[in-house]
């Protein structure tokens, strides 16, 4: 069997595969990712991914580069010359980056996360993490508009070094003519995981047509198992049995750190979202209780070894490999990697279903009413109480209260409150018109329009007063017509009818009052007196009912 080669070009670690045939494979790989960002500066590995390849142009050749949580990677398919002018040309860019394009490419990345967003992934992951970390990857790219030329230097060059990259080519050797041109730097660590949730497992309601779970488990061949045995039962229960479900699959995903996620998702039309929560909830019981059938485990096993047994395993494998390489992890050879699969056994896999079943996060679609997952997984609840501090009350319209002090800012509703503390904030979006977006480091937020509230622009100047500047995030300037404004007072049709008794009331009482005070002010004999005071009387009585519509129905 081809085995995979270690060696080294202009100071960086490589590692090479023969290939099967067909054009050669090459990718850099450096240990630098989204979740190395902070949210006021997100987006600036990305930035810096597009700014590298513009000057490379289209090319006749495949080429490209990704982003993800702690990786960043330049990839090229084609003849050696064609892989050795490309990964010269990256290296070469990422020592002068074309800063020119520096607001051109910031265009580029907000259109491209208006086109495709961060779907389910993204959702699950900002849960679990929130504003940083391992979340950032299912934010909005905020810090794009306030990234300047000088932050693009300095990520470049504390990150894109050949101290923190790894090259992996297939085709047996190094293309010749290859030069890596890069600066020395250090190894960068993975970045640490941090968790928003409080318990788990746990629940939330989310915004896609489907039903998500994810879990963080220790890296392990039985969790690679695991993974593929609950795929195995996931598919049976909810497409082929029941019909409820279309795409039904499971990832399970190393993070590099001794860490893996795994990650299941199965679709649903809006009238069968009950059924498949109902369904995916029995499997994460049967999950929880230990009963995962062998045929699925030996099934998952054979799969996986099948995979191993291919002619190109060892190049398919490169990429993973070189990350392997950059954090450290223990090198494995395909040998050695079947040998560890085929010794696990259905307790282990059982074993590790449990473990990562205590540590779900289970994402509820829109259309189910969620009592099937209750006795399941607890409601996610993570905001803080609301802070001290001024109340501004809403104007007409709006129905949140804020409170704002030097803690940070709270919205106040019927419905319950939301608050994000400046110790525990990740980011303050500010735009020229006063408007003002906090955002926690559990991903919560609170938005603050000044025209919404009164005296809102003295809410603005007395947080601004507090946020520290490495927090701040300038954001462009609005259209005036997007900015909201207090919706006009309206009185809805039945205080308006009880507002027309009222006053009705107060003619009738207007007029005892004229009539009695007349009477009085005459001649007077005892009828005329009578008359007179029944009049004041009647009046009174006329006056107590006016009120007391306005009272009832609070005008």
């Amino acid at each position: 069997m081809a085995m995979i080669r270690r060696t080294e070009v202009d100071g960086i670690p490589a590692v090479v595969a023969p290939a099967t045939g067909g054009p050669v494979r090459a990718g850099l790989v450096f240990r630098v990712g989204q979740a190395d960002e902070t949210l006021p500066r997100s987006g600036i590995t990305h930035l810096i991914e597009h700014l590298v390849l513009h000057p490379l142009g289209h090319g006749d050749y495949h080429h490209n580069g990704s982003t993800a949580a702690a990786f960043t990677s330049f990839h090229v398919q084609g003849s050696e010359q064609e892989v050795a002018r490309f990964l010269t040309a990256v290296c070469d860019s990422l020592a002068a980056p074309p800063l020119a394009r520096l607001e051109a490419e910031k265009g580029v990345l907000r259109t491209e996360a208006a086109t495709h967003g961060t779907g389910v992934l993204g959702s699950l992951a900002v849960w679990r993490h929130g504003a940083h970390d391992y979340g950032l990857p299912g934010m909005p790219e905020w810090g794009l508009h306030a990234i300047t030329a000088d932050d693009v230097r300095r990520w470049t060059a504390r990150f894109f070094t050949r101290d923190n990259a790894v090259l992996w080519v297939t085709g047996g050797d190094v293309p010749g003519g290859l030069r890596l041109r890069l600066p020395s730097g250090v190894r960068e660590p993975m970045p640490t995981p941090s968790s928003a949730l409080p318990v788990t497992p746990a629940s939330y309601g989310g915004a896609a047509d489907a039903v998500a779970w994810d879990s963080v488990v220790a890296e392990s061949d039985a969790a690679a198992v695991f993974s593929d045995a609950l795929e195995r039962v996931m598919y049976r229960e909810l497409r082929h049995d029941s019909g409820l479900s279309y795409t039904v699959r499971t990832e399970y995903s190393p993070r590099g750190d001794g860490g893996a996620v795994i990650t299941a998702l199965a679709d649903a039309l809006p009238e069968k979202q009950d059924a498949v929560l109902g369904g995916f909830a029995q499997v994460l019981r049967a999950v929880r209780a230990g009963r995962i059938e062998p045929g699925d485990v030996t099934g998952a096993v054979a799969r996986r070894l099948e995979a191993l047994r291919h002619p190109g395993v060892d190049a398919a494998r490169l990429p993973w490999f070189a990350r392997e390489v950059l954090t450290g992890r223990p090198l494995r050879t395909t040998d050695e990697l079947a040998a560890g699969l085929a010794a696990v056994t259905v307790a282990d896999v059982v074993a590790c279903g449990q473990a990562a079943e205590r540590t779900g996060l289970l994402m509820t679609p829109p259309h189910a009413h969620g009592g099937a997952a209750t006795g399941v997984y607890p409601a996610v609840e993570t905001s803080p109480a609301p802070v001290a501090g001024v109340s501004y009350r809403a104007r007409a319209g709006h129905a949140e209260t804020i409170l704002a002090g030097p803690e940070g800012i709270s919205a106040v509703g019927r419905s319950g409150s939301a608050t994000v503390r400046l110790d525990a904030c990740a980011a303050v979006l500010s735009w020229p018109d006063g408007r003002r977006l906090f955002v926690g480091l559990d991903a919560t937020s609170v938005t603050l329009e000044p025209t919404l509230y009164r005296n809102g622009a003295d809410a603005v100047r007395a947080l601004d007063d507090h946020v520290p500047p490495h927090l701040r995030v300038p954001m462009p300037a609005r259209d005036p017509r997007s900015i909201p404004q207090p919706r006009r007072a309206t009185v809805a049709p039945q205080r308006r009818r009880q507002l027309l008794v009222a006053a009705l009331w107060a003619l009738l009482a207007l007029a005892c009052f004229a009539g009695g005070v007349l009477v009085l002010s005459g001649p007077l004999d005892d009828d005329a007196r009578q008359g007179g005071v029944g009049g004041l009387l009647v009046g009174g009585f006329f006056v107590y009912m006016a009120v007391r519509a306005v009272r009832r129905n609070r005008l």
